[in-house]
């Protein structure tokens, strides 16, 4: 029987983290236990490079993390047989996007980017600290906006986005405006480094996600979990491995979801 390999990928605001508090503490059992097992647990978020930097060194978290939806892969010293790090791009240059956005306000659309806000309004709108919000700021191909327009209005602004070769991606809290890629794409390129640094294994992936920006991620993997929360009803997977939901949400149901897979698949 062929060795399994099992690789983590997982969303952070309303599955690893708690939606509210942004705390973990409800996960630490079964990520322990991935440590344990060396099952790597990959971040895979709306985050910037700064802030998963910063919350992968309270979870002693060395493994490879994507950032921004997707914007890049980055890969640290010393994984995937590295002496050195490496990040792998798959954005349009911020200035992009924020250049396509000014020439939509310009036409009448109404909505406030991070870039419109200094790090103590972004600080009130997400919940964060200062310091941390501060890191939210520090973006290299994603700009998320709070919408101010109409349903009709935003549908307009969406497809004006994509004929300029961007999209608008709804997360959590926010719609991000990006470029045509995604969680997904990032985590497939991972997934074969992986299996070109262990040949002779079977990767197995697991993907967990709580909002619609998530579906990919979870399309792509071969044990999708949707955890419970504010948009989880949302999400609908068109085709996917095998899918399941968590009773509890938030980081409490990450932890049922990966003890339960754990004590199938191993």
């Amino acid at each position: 029987m062929t060795e399994r390999q099992l690789l983590v990928f997982t969303d952070l605001d309303g599955t690893l983290l708690d939606h509210s508090s942004y705390s973990f503490q409800a996960a630490l059992p079964a990520l322990r236990r991935l440590k344990e097992l060396e099952i790597p647990v990959v971040l895979n978020s709306s985050k910037t490079r700064p802030e998963m930097e910063a919350l992968k060194q309270q979870l002693d978290n060395t493994a490879p993390f994507i950032v921004e939806n997707g914007a890049a892969a980055i890969i640290p010293a010393g994984n995937l047989g590295r002496d050195s790090g490496l990040v792998v791009s798959f954005s349009a240059p911020l200035d992009e996007v924020l250049e396509a956005l000014q020439g939509l306000r310009q036409q009448g659309f109404c909505f406030r980017s991070f870039s419109d806000m200094d790090a103590a309004e972004v600080a009130k709108v997400t919940g964060l600290p200062n310091m941390a919000a501060a890191r939210a700021k520090q973006r290299i191909g994603t700009e998320p906006l709070l919408w101010q327009g109409t349903e009709e209005e935003l549908a307009q602004f969406d497809a004006q986005l994509q004929s300029l070769g961007l999209q608008l991606l709804k997360g959590g809290r926010f719609y991000h405006a990006m470029g045509q890629y995604d969680k997904a794409d990032a985590m497939q390129y991972l997934v074969k480094r992986y299996q070109s640094c262990f040949p002779d294994k079977e990767i197995i992936t697991i993907a967990l996600g709580d909002s619609p920006n998530d579906a990919r991620m979870l399309e792509c993997a071969d044990y999708a979990v949707i955890i419970k929360g504010v948009n989880s009803d949302k999400l609908n997977l068109e085709s996917a491995g095998e899918v399941m939901r968590s009773e509890g949400a938030g980081p409490i149901g990450w932890n049922e979801c990966i003890q339960s897979l754990l004590n199938r698949l191993l």
